[in-house]
Protein backbone atom coordinates (compact mmCIF):
# COMPACT_ATOMS: atom_id res chain seq x y z
CA UNK A 1 0.00 0.00 0.00
CA UNK A 2 1.32 2.85 -1.06
CA UNK A 3 0.53 6.74 0.96
CA UNK A 4 2.63 10.09 -0.58
CA UNK A 5 2.10 13.59 0.97
CA UNK A 6 2.82 16.38 -1.52
CA UNK A 7 4.77 18.53 0.43
CA UNK A 8 3.75 21.27 -2.14
CA UNK A 9 0.36 20.91 -1.81
CA UNK A 10 -0.08 20.02 1.99
CA UNK A 11 -0.88 23.16 4.45
CA UNK A 12 0.27 21.12 7.85
CA UNK A 13 -2.85 21.64 9.20
CA UNK A 14 -2.74 17.85 10.82
CA UNK A 15 -6.47 16.68 10.08
CA UNK A 16 -4.98 13.23 8.41
CA UNK A 17 -3.12 12.94 11.53
CA UNK A 18 -5.84 13.09 13.71
CA UNK A 19 -8.43 11.52 11.84
CA UNK A 20 -6.00 8.38 11.26
CA UNK A 21 -7.40 5.43 13.27
CA UNK A 22 -4.17 3.58 12.66
CA UNK A 23 -1.31 6.27 13.57
CA UNK A 24 0.27 6.09 10.21
CA UNK A 25 0.62 9.83 10.43
CA UNK A 26 3.02 11.89 12.09
CA UNK A 27 3.21 15.71 13.12
CA UNK A 28 5.60 16.32 15.85
CA UNK A 29 4.15 19.63 16.70
CA UNK A 30 1.35 22.06 15.28
CA UNK A 31 2.07 22.81 11.68
CA UNK A 32 5.28 21.06 11.41
CA UNK A 33 5.86 19.01 8.17
CA UNK A 34 3.43 15.68 8.38
CA UNK A 35 5.00 12.33 7.77
CA UNK A 36 3.99 8.89 6.25
CA UNK A 37 5.45 7.24 9.42
CA UNK A 38 4.02 3.74 9.53
CA UNK A 39 2.16 2.92 6.15
CA UNK A 40 2.05 -0.45 7.25
CA UNK A 41 -0.37 -0.05 9.77
CA UNK A 42 -2.75 1.55 7.13
CA UNK A 43 -6.17 -0.11 7.23
CA UNK A 44 -7.28 1.41 4.00
CA UNK A 45 -10.36 3.49 5.72
CA UNK A 46 -9.92 6.73 3.56
CA UNK A 47 -10.48 8.95 5.87
CA UNK A 48 -6.84 10.91 5.59
CA UNK A 49 -7.90 11.29 1.79
CA UNK A 50 -11.65 12.31 2.89
CA UNK A 51 -10.22 15.26 5.61
CA UNK A 52 -7.56 16.77 3.72
CA UNK A 53 -9.17 20.06 2.42
CA UNK A 54 -5.78 20.85 -0.58
CA UNK A 55 -5.83 17.12 -1.36
CA UNK A 56 -2.33 16.55 -0.71
CA UNK A 57 -2.47 12.96 0.56
CA UNK A 58 -2.22 10.18 -2.32
CA UNK A 59 -2.86 6.82 -1.46
CA UNK A 60 -3.09 3.63 -3.87
CA UNK A 61 -5.89 1.83 -2.48
CA UNK A 62 -8.21 5.62 -3.69
CA UNK A 63 -7.11 6.62 -6.76
CA UNK A 64 -8.86 10.06 -8.13
CA UNK A 65 -12.02 8.36 -9.52
CA UNK A 66 -12.84 6.72 -5.76
CA UNK A 67 -12.51 10.11 -4.40
CA UNK A 68 -15.55 12.27 -4.30
CA UNK A 69 -16.62 16.16 -3.29
CA UNK A 70 -19.30 16.16 -0.47
CA UNK A 71 -21.82 19.05 -0.76
CA UNK A 72 -23.43 19.34 2.76
CA UNK A 73 -25.94 21.68 1.38
CA UNK A 74 -27.57 18.51 -0.30
CA UNK A 75 -27.59 16.44 2.97
CA UNK A 76 -30.74 16.40 4.70
CA UNK A 77 -31.25 18.68 7.71
CA UNK A 78 -31.64 17.16 11.63
CA UNK A 79 -35.11 17.43 11.25
CA UNK A 80 -35.56 15.83 8.29
CA UNK A 81 -33.32 12.95 9.18
CA UNK A 82 -35.42 12.77 12.73
CA UNK A 83 -38.80 12.56 10.53
CA UNK A 84 -37.15 9.73 8.20
CA UNK A 85 -36.40 7.12 11.48
CA UNK A 86 -39.64 8.12 12.71
CA UNK A 87 -41.57 7.22 9.39
CA UNK A 88 -39.78 3.88 9.11
CA UNK A 89 -42.03 1.51 9.76
CA UNK A 90 -42.43 -2.29 9.38
CA UNK A 91 -45.09 -2.66 7.13
CA UNK A 92 -46.76 -5.66 6.77
CA UNK A 93 -49.59 -5.10 4.01
CA UNK A 94 -47.76 -6.24 0.71
CA UNK A 95 -48.62 -5.82 -2.40
CA UNK A 96 -48.04 -7.91 -5.83
CA UNK A 97 -46.05 -5.92 -7.29
CA UNK A 98 -42.06 -6.25 -7.44
CA UNK A 99 -39.83 -4.32 -6.03
CA UNK A 100 -37.98 -2.51 -8.66
CA UNK A 101 -34.17 -3.96 -9.33
CA UNK A 102 -32.59 -0.10 -9.72
CA UNK A 103 -34.77 0.11 -5.66
CA UNK A 104 -33.10 -3.12 -4.51
CA UNK A 105 -29.44 -1.75 -5.90
CA UNK A 106 -29.53 1.45 -4.24
CA UNK A 107 -30.65 -0.30 -0.67
CA UNK A 108 -27.32 -2.27 -1.43
CA UNK A 109 -25.29 0.61 -1.87
CA UNK A 110 -26.84 2.38 1.37
CA UNK A 111 -26.21 -0.75 3.27
CA UNK A 112 -22.60 -1.63 1.70
CA UNK A 113 -21.67 2.05 3.20
CA UNK A 114 -21.79 0.99 6.48
CA UNK A 115 -18.78 1.27 8.80
CA UNK A 116 -16.98 -2.20 9.75
CA UNK A 117 -15.14 -3.00 12.97
CA UNK A 118 -11.44 -2.62 11.29
CA UNK A 119 -12.86 -1.43 8.12
CA UNK A 120 -12.17 -5.12 7.06
CA UNK A 121 -15.66 -4.84 5.00
CA UNK A 122 -16.33 -8.59 5.02
CA UNK A 123 -19.94 -8.29 5.08
CA UNK A 124 -21.30 -9.53 1.93
CA UNK A 125 -25.03 -10.19 0.75
CA UNK A 126 -27.76 -12.63 -1.21
CA UNK A 127 -30.62 -11.36 -2.61
CA UNK A 128 -33.48 -13.72 -3.25
CA UNK A 129 -35.91 -13.17 -6.25
CA UNK A 130 -37.13 -15.79 -7.57
CA UNK A 131 -40.34 -17.35 -5.99
CA UNK A 132 -39.23 -20.54 -5.82
CA UNK A 133 -36.12 -19.69 -3.56
CA UNK A 134 -38.56 -17.20 -1.48
CA UNK A 135 -40.90 -20.64 -0.80
CA UNK A 136 -37.87 -22.32 0.21
CA UNK A 137 -37.22 -19.64 2.93
CA UNK A 138 -40.61 -19.75 3.91
CA UNK A 139 -40.79 -23.88 4.05
CA UNK A 140 -37.70 -24.00 6.18
CA UNK A 141 -38.64 -21.71 8.72
CA UNK A 142 -41.83 -22.86 9.02
CA UNK A 143 -40.00 -26.78 9.43
CA UNK A 144 -38.25 -25.34 12.27
CA UNK A 145 -41.56 -23.93 14.02
CA UNK A 146 -43.01 -27.16 13.68
CA UNK A 147 -40.31 -28.86 15.50
CA UNK A 148 -40.28 -26.21 18.20
CA UNK A 149 -43.98 -26.28 18.67
CA UNK A 150 -43.53 -30.05 18.99
CA UNK A 151 -40.91 -29.68 21.83
CA UNK A 152 -43.23 -27.02 23.50
CA UNK A 153 -46.49 -29.13 23.78
CA UNK A 154 -44.52 -32.30 25.06
CA UNK A 155 -45.92 -32.88 28.22
CA UNK A 156 -42.41 -32.98 30.72
CA UNK A 157 -39.92 -31.07 28.70
CA UNK A 158 -42.48 -28.56 27.13
CA UNK A 159 -43.34 -27.70 30.79
CA UNK A 160 -39.94 -26.85 32.00
CA UNK A 161 -39.68 -24.71 28.80
CA UNK A 162 -42.05 -22.46 29.67
CA UNK A 163 -41.28 -22.07 32.73
CA UNK A 164 -37.67 -21.36 32.35
CA UNK A 165 -37.81 -19.38 29.34
CA UNK A 166 -39.31 -15.90 29.26
CA UNK A 167 -42.06 -15.63 26.77
CA UNK A 168 -42.15 -19.14 25.83
CA UNK A 169 -45.79 -19.54 26.15
CA UNK A 170 -46.81 -16.78 23.86
CA UNK A 171 -44.55 -17.49 21.37
CA UNK A 172 -45.97 -20.98 21.43
CA UNK A 173 -49.55 -19.48 20.45
CA UNK A 174 -47.56 -17.13 17.78
CA UNK A 175 -46.25 -20.36 16.19
CA UNK A 176 -48.84 -22.31 16.31
CA UNK A 177 -51.34 -19.51 14.28
CA UNK A 178 -48.57 -19.15 12.18
CA UNK A 179 -48.28 -22.50 11.23
CA UNK A 180 -52.13 -22.86 11.14
CA UNK A 181 -52.78 -19.80 8.83
CA UNK A 182 -50.44 -21.33 6.62
CA UNK A 183 -51.48 -24.96 6.55
CA UNK A 184 -55.13 -23.94 6.24
CA UNK A 185 -55.50 -20.93 3.98
CA UNK A 186 -51.84 -20.74 2.36
CA UNK A 187 -50.99 -17.31 4.60
CA UNK A 188 -47.40 -16.69 4.60
CA UNK A 189 -46.64 -14.71 7.94
CA UNK A 190 -42.88 -15.11 7.68
CA UNK A 191 -41.98 -13.07 4.81
CA UNK A 192 -45.74 -11.86 4.25
CA UNK A 193 -45.64 -12.21 0.57
CA UNK A 194 -42.39 -10.24 0.12
CA UNK A 195 -41.07 -10.37 -3.48
CA UNK A 196 -37.48 -9.65 -2.38
CA UNK A 197 -35.32 -10.82 0.08
CA UNK A 198 -31.37 -9.73 1.25
CA UNK A 199 -29.31 -11.73 3.38
CA UNK A 200 -26.63 -9.91 4.56
CA UNK A 201 -23.80 -12.75 5.96
CA UNK A 202 -19.99 -12.12 6.93
CA UNK A 203 -17.51 -14.65 7.15
CA UNK A 204 -17.82 -17.50 9.36
CA UNK A 205 -14.58 -16.34 11.68
CA UNK A 206 -15.71 -12.47 11.93
CA UNK A 207 -15.52 -11.58 15.20
CA UNK A 208 -17.75 -8.65 14.30
CA UNK A 209 -19.71 -10.24 12.17
CA UNK A 210 -23.03 -10.10 13.68
CA UNK A 211 -22.61 -5.95 14.17
CA UNK A 212 -21.14 -5.28 10.85
CA UNK A 213 -23.95 -7.23 9.42
CA UNK A 214 -27.08 -5.13 11.90
CA UNK A 215 -25.24 -1.54 11.13
CA UNK A 216 -25.47 -2.33 7.10
CA UNK A 217 -28.99 -3.43 7.50
CA UNK A 218 -30.04 0.17 9.18
CA UNK A 219 -28.25 2.16 6.73
CA UNK A 220 -30.61 -0.10 3.77
CA UNK A 221 -33.69 0.11 6.12
CA UNK A 222 -33.60 3.49 6.31
CA UNK A 223 -32.64 3.72 2.32
CA UNK A 224 -35.88 1.25 1.58
CA UNK A 225 -38.13 3.92 3.88
CA UNK A 226 -36.54 6.84 0.76
CA UNK A 227 -37.97 4.40 -1.82
CA UNK A 228 -41.30 3.81 -0.65
CA UNK A 229 -40.02 0.19 -0.13
CA UNK A 230 -41.49 -1.68 2.84
CA UNK A 231 -39.17 -3.60 4.92
CA UNK A 232 -39.74 -6.30 7.18
CA UNK A 233 -36.82 -7.88 9.80
CA UNK A 234 -36.92 -11.81 9.50
CA UNK A 235 -36.86 -12.68 12.86
CA UNK A 236 -38.45 -16.12 12.26
CA UNK A 237 -36.37 -16.78 9.71
CA UNK A 238 -32.84 -15.88 11.68
CA UNK A 239 -34.07 -17.87 14.74
CA UNK A 240 -34.41 -21.21 12.29
CA UNK A 241 -30.41 -20.24 10.89
CA UNK A 242 -29.26 -19.93 14.50
CA UNK A 243 -30.95 -23.20 15.35
CA UNK A 244 -29.47 -25.35 12.40
CA UNK A 245 -26.25 -26.54 12.85
CA UNK A 246 -26.07 -28.48 9.56
CA UNK A 247 -26.90 -24.90 8.03
CA UNK A 248 -29.33 -26.03 5.46
CA UNK A 249 -30.06 -22.90 4.15
CA UNK A 250 -26.84 -21.72 4.01
CA UNK A 251 -25.97 -24.26 2.33
CA UNK A 252 -28.96 -24.12 -0.20
CA UNK A 253 -28.09 -20.75 -0.91
CA UNK A 254 -24.15 -21.18 -1.54
CA UNK A 255 -23.49 -19.08 1.87
CA UNK A 256 -20.26 -19.93 3.09
CA UNK A 257 -20.20 -17.79 5.89
CA UNK A 258 -22.53 -17.01 8.91
CA UNK A 259 -26.43 -14.95 8.27
CA UNK A 260 -26.98 -12.43 10.28
CA UNK A 261 -29.43 -10.51 9.36
CA UNK A 262 -32.27 -10.54 6.53
CA UNK A 263 -34.77 -7.70 5.32
CA UNK A 264 -37.94 -9.05 3.20
CA UNK A 265 -38.73 -6.05 0.86
CA UNK A 266 -41.88 -5.75 -0.99
CA UNK A 267 -44.01 -3.01 -2.42
CA UNK A 268 -46.76 -1.14 0.22
CA UNK A 269 -50.51 -1.55 -0.62
CA UNK A 270 -50.08 1.87 1.25
CA UNK A 271 -48.16 4.20 2.91
CA UNK A 272 -48.69 4.88 6.83
CA UNK A 273 -49.90 8.82 6.71
CA UNK A 274 -48.75 9.32 10.42
CA UNK A 275 -46.36 7.86 13.13
CA UNK A 276 -47.08 7.01 17.01
CA UNK A 277 -44.23 8.06 19.69
CA UNK A 278 -41.92 5.59 21.48
CA UNK A 279 -41.77 5.17 24.99
CA UNK A 280 -40.49 8.04 26.50
CA UNK A 281 -36.62 7.94 26.46
CA UNK A 282 -34.35 6.48 29.05
CA UNK A 283 -31.43 7.93 29.43
CA UNK A 284 -28.97 8.83 31.96
CA UNK A 285 -26.97 11.16 31.92
CA UNK A 286 -23.42 11.91 33.85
Amino acid sequence: MEINIDKELCIRCGRCVRVCPSLVFAQPQAHAAVAVDAPENCIACGHCMAACPAGAVSHSAFPPERVHPVDRTSLPTPEQFLLLCKARRSNRALSRRPVPSEFIDRILDAAHCAPTASNLQQVGYTVLTDPADLRFVVEYTLGFCRRMLRLLEMPVVGAIVRKCVKGADRYRQSIRRLLDEYDRQGIDRVLRGATALIFIHTPADSRFGAIDSQLAYQNGSLMAETLGVSQIYTGFVLTACRSDRKRRLARYLGIAGTIHAGMALGMPEFVFPGYTEKKPLDVVRR
